[in-house]
């Protein structure tokens, strides 16, 4: 029966590793960003964020604050690993990095959009019962096992997130290489392997191997006999990425998900010399059994959902982006472009060239110049700070734009007022003028 293999007891030894190397990874991410400047470019330096559409109020807080919040991200990382306050810091932290996430587009990651869902799954497991300051001052919650379902939960959501990243690369640019020739143009000045990366042969073995790995890691993890090779290219697969490509802690925080995959024997052997196994399996269904099921069911309906929502909105994803977020299309494609913005007075019919630049860092004009959300909210942004000097005015838009190398083609039809627009999230939008790619998407 789906209760007893969801509501076995089994040990708990994999969760309190992973909730260790979890609070030390998003500690190290949150002073990090700080360190390395990010905080300051991305949440300090702007006069304002890209937020998602409809979170307009979610911006940065003033002068040092960020600085402030990042510190208190770090510090909860402390505790969530060390088990101190757990549920309070796990819960705190999932919501101040949500609004980091939803407060800017900017520097948009998928492995920040997984950090969501993995704190958010976290709220709700044991994994302060051992090893722990909340077991050691509360030793009522000390245990040595944890339902079967903590295990599943996250393997299934790692299953979701590698398996559609696999399917993304199933598509022209990634099969004939020319997306992995471009990402991989820039690293060329990289000590030893730079000039290695620029050979074909190079990007046949990425290509083949970024989809392969993906689709096959989960299932190779789970089975006994392939599980120590799988970790052993993990390691590679994951080192390689974080060498190359800098994404930050997601290599790290791939690599401590394994835990979930060996068995609590190995990881006692490994990590908790002193922790009793747990082995009776015995079953113990909960009396909210009932709401956990639909509770699960709807969060996984939900994430292998909007994965394809894109494949019911018209066009080419990789040409309007509509759906592209949060859907695992991770590294499939790359951007450049220009655009000018014209302000046009509806009183006195004057126009006026607007020059970005005077509104916008670096990077945001860099997405603004090709991306059509920001397109839209700069044109939004614009209508409000004009109407503030109590002028009522039309937005205009002149853009080309090139994907993955190919030459620049008009991108919005520049006689829409795009200031008179409105945003649907799950709709296409008209004013994206229709793709020059394959239909492929």
């Amino acid at each position: 029966m789906l209760q007893n293999w969801l509501f076995k007891k089994v040990d708990n030894g994999s969760l309190i590793i992973f909730r260790i190397f979890f609070g030390i990874l998003i500690s190290f991410e949150s002073f990090g960003a700080i360190l390395t400047g990010w905080v300051r470019r991305t949440l300090v330096e702007p006069t304002f964020t890209f937020s998602f559409i409809g979170l307009e109020w979610l911006q940065p807080l003033p002068g040092n604050g960020m600085y402030y919040y990042f510190v208190i991200m770090g510090i909860l990382g402390i505790f969530i690993a060390i088990g101190f306050k757990y549920r309070w810091s796990i819960l705190l932290f999932t919501i101040l990095w949500s609004a980091v996430y939803l407060m800017q587009k900017t520097s948009y990651n998928n492995h920040y959009y997984l950090l969501i869902l993995i704190s958010f799954l976290m709220c709700f497991m044991p994994a302060n019962s051992y090893a722990s300051v909340d077991s050691r001052l509360n030793p009522s919650l000390r245990k040595n096992w944890m339902p079967a379902y903590v295990k599943w939960v996250i393997v299934f959501q790692l299953f979701i997130v590698y398996t559609y990243a696999a399917l993304a690369k199933l598509y022209g640019d990634w099969l004939d290489l020319s997306i992995i020739e471009i990402l991989l143009k820039s690293k060329a000045s990289y000590p030893l392997i730079g000039d290695l990366l620029q050979h074909t042969w190079a990007h046949t073995i990425i290509g083949t191997m970024g989809i392969l790995f993906d689709l096959l890691i989960i299932p190779a993890l789970l089975w006994k006999p392939s599980r120590n090779w799988a970790f052993a290219f993990a390691i590679f697969f994951h080192l390689f990425n974080s060498i190359v490509f800098q994404i930050g802690i997601f290599p790290y925080l791939a690599l401590a998900f394994i835990v979930f995959f060996y068995p609590a024997e190995v990881i006692k052997k490994r990590f908790l010399k002193k922790k009793a196994l747990y082995t009776e399996n015995e079953i113990e269904i909960p009396p909210y059994q009932h709401w956990f099921i639909m509770s699960c069911s709807l969060y996984f309906i939900i994430q292998l959902a909007l994965p394809v929502r894109h494949f019911f909105i018209a066009d080419n994803v990789l040409w309007t982006e509509e759906g592209h977020r949060m859907s695992w299309r991770m590294m499939l494609r790359g951007r450049s472009g220009f655009i000018k913005f014209e302000v046009v007075n509806k009183e006195t019919g004057a126009k006026t060239n607007v020059i970005p630049n005077l509104y916008l860092t670096p990077k945001q004009l860099e997405k603004v110049s090709c991306y059509p959300d920001f397109i839209w909210q700069f044109a939004q942004y614009l209508q409000k700070e004009y109407n503030a000097r109590g002028q009522h005015i039309s937005v205009f838009a002149k853009s080309k734009v090139s994907i993955n190398g190919r030459p620049l083609a008009a991108f919005i039809d520049d006689s829409v007022d795009l200031a008179a627009e409105e945003w649907d999230h799950w709709q296409h939008h008209d004013w994206i003028l229709p793709s020059p790619l394959e239909t492929d998407q």
